[in-house]
């Protein structure tokens, strides 16, 4: 049975009153290049067309009907987000139940489970091993719910644990390589050195924030995997000895730790990386064409990602963006695949990095591109997603999973609250968004 969650419901149920049906499909010839005997694909796209990225997204298209000529026509339609993050969502959402959903849609890659949780998405035909094995792993992984494959990214991304050159030759501290990374004792040693090298410089050895949003469990639930912690089940349904298992605690109280000991500051500092008065910073991909344009002066490097002291070498560094799925509306899901499938692919992703800086989701894409060979940043963050790649936890409450653990960091951390009781605080409020989707007890 499709679950809604009751605010999707109930937008989709007053669309429905105003709408009354599903969107009329156009016939061909009512739209340029759309032509007699080709099956007619509609796409939604969450970006604004005149920005770099929509005009990836525009060309692409172009391309795909290019490729395609009397087979099918892509229709795109650009539908941005507005400052809250709402807009594209709250159009999808009005849709369900109207009817006019598109053959396929973008989707951000923690959203997938919950889109096809609730009867949003629908599996894509399917693929060979050859075909999957062109994506990163992380991309398919992303993409999976309930084992079968629902999505493929159209982009990647990640965080890099940046540091200053400069200071770490001045404090002694050497980088360790990807398949060495420090450990939770480690780093806090690392962190000591450096630390009376930025005292001179009024700074702190750890840029360092925990932001409402979803930057926090995109920066930090690295931490807790590779110290053996998770934060739901592989059913992505439960949480209870799970998101407050004593891994997790002993991460948060790392986290406590290091704002203890002088390392970071309780308040955030604006630039304080950017001005060299920090020797670490936890920063999105972006960070690096950001310094390299706007703050020159600074030796940027990439260490690897921190681990916890439990460590088996698994996957445990940040991913995910932006994906393409096929919608339940679609009754060409061969061709819906065939649109994802262009749409994500080499050569979409390698126009995404050259117009808008997106890391692509293909190994081939990466490895075609100079610059993730020759310069030694973007190489780093390359190698980083390739080999320990992790996707976001997999569950259909994901927002109540990401705002409970931004709370818990944020309490524990910056307000010195009990780690076990804000966790099982959290738990309850998960539990209660699960509820719905829990069947016999299960």
């Amino acid at each position: 049975m499709r679950r809604l969650p009751l605010a999707m419901l109930g937008l989709a149920l007053f669309a429905g009153l105003l709408t009354g049906c599903k969107g009329k499909k156009p016939a061909p010839g009512d739209i340029a290049g759309y032509d007699e005997g080709e099956q007619y694909l509609s796409i939604w796209v969450h970006s604004i067309e005149d920005t770099d990225e929509g005009k990836c997204y525009r060309e692409s298209v172009e391309e795909f009907n290019k490729k395609y000529d009397g087979t099918y026509f892509a229709d795109i339609e650009f539908i941005p987000r507005n400052d809250s993050g709402g807009g594209y969502s709250d159009k999808i959402n009005a849709s369900v139940m109207s009817g006019d959903l598109p053959d396929v849609l973008t989707v951000d890659g923690p959203n997938i489970a919950a889109y096809a949780s609730n009867g949003i998405i629908q599996p894509l035909a399917e693929l060979t091993e050859e075909e999957k094995g062109v994506y990163l792993e992380s991309i398919i992984e992303q993409g999976t719910y309930n084992g079968k494959l629902y999505a493929l990214g159209a982009m990647e991304s990640s965080v890099g644990l940046y540091y200053n050159k400069e200071i770490l030759k001045e404090a002694g501290v050497e980088v360790p390589d990807a398949e060495h990374p420090w450990t939770y004792s480690e780093f806090l040693g690392v962190l000591e050195k450096v630390k009376p090298v930025v005292e001179k410089k009024k700074g702190y050895a750890l840029d360092m924030t925990f932001p409402v949003g979803e930057a926090t469990i995109y920066y930090y639930a690295p931490f807790f995997w590779s110290n053996g912690g998770n934060l739901v089940d592989d059913t992505g349904l439960n949480v209870e000895g799970v998101f407050n298992a004593e891994e997790n605690v002993a991460s948060i109280e790392y986290f406590k730790e290091i704002l203890d000991r002088g390392y970071m500051s309780k308040v955030p500092v604006e630039n304080l990386f950017e001005s060299g008065r920090a020797a670490f910073k936890f920063d999105g991909a972006w960070e690096v064409n950001s310094i390299y344009n706007s703050y020159p002066d600074i030796q940027l490097g990439v260490a690897p990602y921190v681990v916890g002291d439990k460590w088996d070498g698994g996957r445990y560094t940040p991913t995910g963006s932006w994906a393409y799925a096929a919608s339940v509306k679609t009754e060409n899901i061969e061709g819906a695949t065939e649109l994802v499938k262009w749409m994500s692919g080499v050569e979409s992703g390698k126009k995404l990095w050259e117009e808008a800086k997106c890391f692509p989701s293909t190994y081939q894409a990466f490895e075609s591109i100079d610059i993730f060979k020759t310069d030694g940043n973007y190489r780093a963050l390359y190698n980083q997603l390739s080999t320990y790649g992790h996707p976001r936890p997999k569950t259909p409450v994901y927002p109540q999973v990401s705002t409970s653990f931004q709370q818990v960091l944020e309490n524990c951390v910056l307000t010195g609250e009990e780690p076990e009781k804000e966790l099982n605080k959290a738990i309850e409020r998960i539990n209660a968004k699960l509820k719905r989707y829990k069947v016999n007890g299960k």
